[in-house]
């Protein structure tokens, strides 16, 4: 299983609220972010991990092309408009086979994350896994509606009634989804929201995985969060 980080997004609110170190290279728990997840993905079976980053983020790079690791290390450095066309770079390294893909600031424990992975290793009936929680703390979230088996039926801008999931950023999708892709970039699809609405659309049997809780590290505030999310043995390796 391949596994896939993207990591080109600017970090600008963080920025702009006096964070210096680049978004990827903020330390939760004393490790950056980005690593703690390449860590974790090595430790839970990956075949290969493949990250883009901004072309601007010179840090992240140096940092990523200095990084030793056991498995198959794709880096690509370029600017994206969107998650979307983020992961559209990556295509080529997620072909062939079933992949997780995740954003570099989303936190979230370890132990959770195991068996989340083996959950889609084991269904093989589901399409895609998509991790969920129902700790909204996001500015624009997106809210996921699923019937009583947590099948999904829908994502929503707006929280419908009955809803009580959003997503966390976190992907495990079977190869077809890449070729619906390929469709929505055609089509002119840009949000990963909308990609994720052709899915349904397009009659992919996707799933709902709840979390206890996700942080996505977008504010200075958040990374407190995150530390306590992970500190206090909350991680169970």
């Amino acid at each position: 299983m391949n596994f896939a980080i993207i990591a080109a997004g600017e970090g600008s609110r963080l920025a702009a609220e006096g964070v210096t170190v680049p978004k990827p290279l903020i330390p939760i728990g004393g490790i950056p972010l980005i690593e703690r997840l390449t860590d974790m993905f090595e430790r839970n079976g990956a075949s290969s991990i493949s990250i883009i980053v901004n072309a601007e983020n010179h840090r992240t790079i140096d940092y990523l092309k200095n990084k030793h690791s056991n498995i198959p290390l794709h880096l690509t450095i370029k600017s994206t408009p969107g998650s979307m066309h983020s992961l559209y770079e990556l295509k080529p390294f997620l072909q062939g086979s079933d992949f997780c893909l995740t954003t570099v600031d989303t936190v979230f424990r370890e132990n959770e994350f195991s068996a989340y992975l083996e959950a889609f290793r084991k269904e093989k009936d589901m399409d895609g896994l998509m991790a969920v929680t129902d700790f909204a703390d996001d500015e624009k979230p997106l809210y996921i509606s699923t019937d009583d088996c947590l099948n999904i039926t829908g994502f929503h801008d707006q929280r419908p009634e009955g809803s009580k999931y959003v997503s966390g950023g976190v992907y495990c999708l079977r190869p077809e989804a890449l070729n619906i892709l390929e469709t929505a970039m055609q089509s002119g699809v840009v949000r990963m929201r909308d990609f994720q609405r052709q899915l349904i659309r397009s009659g992919l049997k996707l799933k709902a995985f709840p979390f206890s809780k996700i942080v996505d590290v977008d504010h200075a505030t958040d990374i407190a969060k995150a530390e306590e999310l992970v500190s206090g043995g909350s991680e169970e390796h």
